[in-house]
């Protein structure tokens, strides 16, 4: 007795494009606002106030995610200063992100996508292809998409 897989019918290549409507890919931001490593957190709290944004990705010269930095992380560099009743110290991006990035494939439906954001609690999800940063979904993504799709057949 072998190990079983099961995974669904395949589908040729009209049905796949039939059925891009509902990808990540398809409704994901690819025009992102992105830090480096050696930006500080003033630089950060400064952009994610004018644009309006709660995180963003951290990427290297060759736009590979190395991290990600949010308002929570700011909030925690100017808390920890303030307890200490000390300046910011090394205040660089490097020193305050966080490393291990969960990321998810743009080839999922924007459905897997909502289940994925349910069990993480997380507010974004990065896309990488290739090694490198392709684009950013968040929550609110999955709810233009829904309500785009409201009425289509699913």
């Amino acid at each position: 007795m072998g190990i079983k897989s099961f995974q669904g019918a395949r589908k040729n290549a009209e049905q796949n494009q039939e059925s891009d409507h509902i990808r990540v890919f398809s409704y994901m931001t690819r025009k992102l606002i992105t830090f480096k490593p050696e930006d500080t957190i003033e630089q950060v709290i400064a952009s994610l106030i004018k644009n309006r944004i709660s995180g963003a990705p951290v990427v290297n010269d060759n736009y590979e995610l190395i991290g990600m930095i949010s308002e929570g992380d700011c909030i925690k560099q100017i808390s920890e200063s303030r307890y200490f009743n000390m300046p910011m110290g090394d205040n660089r991006v490097k020193n305050h992100m966080v490393e291990n990035v969960e990321t998810i494939d743009g080839r999922i439906s924007i459905f897997d996508a909502a289940t994925k954001f349910i069990e993480s609690k997380r507010r974004r999800f990065p896309i990488v292809e290739n090694g490198k940063l392709v684009g950013q979904i968040s929550q609110m993504d999955i709810l233009k998409a829904a309500m785009k799709l409201k009425g289509q057949k699913w």
